[in-house]
């Protein structure tokens, strides 16, 4: 059975907001409207970097994107994952890369690039909500690029991440590079 096929699970449908939804793909296609809903509200903006890098503004942008879809969106996650810090360290270590993000900023520490990507890569990790870390992360790096840096947004290798294939792969290499502390095939592959 292919993935877009795969019907959803009931741990997978809990706080699903759309009942008829019943298949990863349907899940999928809801999920990317929802997102595309979002990324309309960021172009229609502008943002002071003051707001964006606030635990308040993180958890806007998740609602944002899946609160159309999912009751728990922009709520942190109540339960451990198998990635991610503990439940409970979340907003510790959120403030802690708000923190550093605005320090990186205000003190060019790094490259524009360097910096929205270290942030995406620590957010990801962090890994604050039950689902859609990912595109939430990648979502906020460009956001950052653009509206704070005022340069085009992330290519991310052109291709969907969602579904496994070459892209997505190359991805995931990248990231387990970065979380060796090297950015360098993590900022490459998001100007890919």
């Amino acid at each position: 059975m292919s993935m877009g096929k795969h019907l959803l699970d009931e741990e997978e449908k809990e706080g699903l907001l759309i009942e008829t939804i019943t298949t990863r793909s349907e899940l999928d296609e809801f999920e990317q409207q929802n997102i595309e809903d979002a990324m309309q509200w960021i172009a229609g903006r502008s943002f002071k970097t003051e707001t964006v890098f606030t635990e308040q503004f993180v958890k806007k942008l998740h609602k944002k994107m899946y609160g159309h879809v999912w009751k728990w969106a922009g709520k942190f996650r109540k339960s451990n994952k198998n990635i991610g810090v503990d439940k409970w360290q979340i907003p510790v270590a959120l403030k802690g890369l708000l923190d550093d993000t605005l320090y990186w900023i205000e003190n060019s520490t790094f490259s524009h690039d360097e910096i929205a990507i270290r942030f995406k890569h620590r957010l990801v990790a962090i890994h604050c909500f039950p689902n859609g870390n990912g595109r939430h992360s990648r979502l906020f790096a460009d956001l950052i690029i653009e509206k704070i840096f005022n340069k085009p947004v992330f290519t991310w290798g052109t291709e969907g991440l969602i579904h496994a294939g070459k892209t997505r792969s190359n991805y995931i290499i990248a990231i387990k590079e970065a979380d060796k502390g090297n950015y360098f095939p993590l900022l490459a592959f998001a100007r890919s």
